[in-house]
């Protein structure tokens, strides 16, 4: 029986998080299973690097475009296209239609609600034109996998044929729970990009009065150092190869979110990593947050400034409860959130949509 071949179209290399995540963590073990790959990222390193730099070059740009619009010519020898959201940013729907090739099962794969992006833009024009487009390859896809529930009911909605969950997840031989250095300064931590800094930085009063409080240390991994100028926030790069020891050098990791349309379709992965980690967290209770932190078993979740400090104050004077939050914390993941659960499940849906 031969390989099935499955055109890989994501939206950034491994070194984009959502394509990591989605697409780049599950392929050992899918190649391992039998299928084989083409990939084709839209964008390479250099423009995620330009990107948090604030220096995007608009030829760079083009030049992905046209990329793609080549991979596209041979993509019919294929025997399924597993697309990263959408084939384009900015244009319609009915230009990636012309482009898929008919016969050929379509995959396409959301961890963010990224139509409410397009439905949100200022131009009247661009709303209408795209609104309706994440609704519009939904509907034509032969399976739609989604990071969460809302986002599986949005498919739904767009009159999807058939929708998959398959939640972010961790590699849990990558993570483990260390062992706490007794003489460490007690560490509330944080993991993200500079896109997503503003979120920490809406709690900077809470991590000001903490700070004040009991002189703990607040750490930010990925955002740019100025971002936190003025605040109590020692801020790390971010690389693939340290983030799990950044991340296992944290007491308790946090995750606040605005309560926006946007937000409410992200799928919780620092708090699997936190929790992979054996480490208790606060949350916001937005989207799927609500459904991975416990409330004050494996976390506390929290929207008012009162119910953050309160939240921290506990696990920073309680040792016991931050160790017994993050032992179910890392149970939770291992039953639920981790690839060795999920992969299996994504291969089986892989092959059923070639079969």
């Amino acid at each position: 029986m031969k390989s099935p071949r499955i055109l890989l179209l994501s939206r950034y290399t491994r070194v984009g998080a959502s394509s990591r995540l989605r697409f780049f963590q599950y392929l050992p073990y899918l190649e391992k299973a039998g299928f084989s790959f083409t990939i084709r990222p839209f964008f390479g390193d250099k423009y995620l690097a330009d990107l948090y730099n604030g220096k995007v070059s608009l030829f760079s740009v083009l030049k992905s475009y046209v990329a793609r619009f080549v991979t596209m010519s041979s993509a019919k020898r294929f025997d399924a296209i597993w697309v990263e959201a959408e084939l384009f940013r900015w244009l319609p729907a009915w230009v990636e239609d012309c482009l898929f090739p008919s016969g050929v099962p379509l995959i396409v794969d959301y961890d963010d609600a990224i139509f409410h992006w397009y439905e949100a833009q200022r131009f009247p024009g661009v709303s209408r034109l795209l609104g309706q487009k994440i609704e519009r390859i939904m509907a034509m896809a032969d399976l739609v996998v989604v990071g969460n529930d809302y986002l599986g009911s949005y498919a739904h909605l767009a009159g999807a044929r058939r929708i998959e969950k398959v939640p972010t997840v961790v590699d849990i031989d990558r993570y483990f729970v260390p062992v706490r250095d007794a003489d460490r300064r007690l560490t509330i931590g944080w993991i993200g990009t500079p896109t997503t800094a503003k979120f920490l930085l809406g709690i900077a009063e809470v991590l000001k009065k903490i700070v004040n409080k009991y002189g703990v240390r607040v750490l930010a991994v990925g955002p740019n150092p100025q971002q936190f100028k003025g605040f109590p926030v020692e801020v790390r790069p971010w690389q693939e190869n340290t983030e799990v020891p950044e991340i296992q050098g944290f007491d308790i990791g946090v995750m606040p979110l605005p309560d926006d349309p946007y937000e409410r379709g992200k799928c919780g992965y620092k708090l699997i990593q936190y929790m992979a980690c054996g480490k208790p967290v606060v949350a916001s209770p937005v989207g799927v947050n609500a459904e991975i932190v416990r409330h004050g078993d494996n976390g506390f979740l929290a929207t008012t400034v009162d119910e953050w400090i309160d939240a921290l104050s506990r696990l920073i004077a309680d040792s016991e409860l931050r160790s017994c939050m993050g032992q179910e914390g890392r149970a939770l993941v291992e039953s639920d959130y981790s690839l060795q659960v999920q992969a299996p499940r994504l291969e089986g849906m892989l092959r059923s949509v070639i079969s």
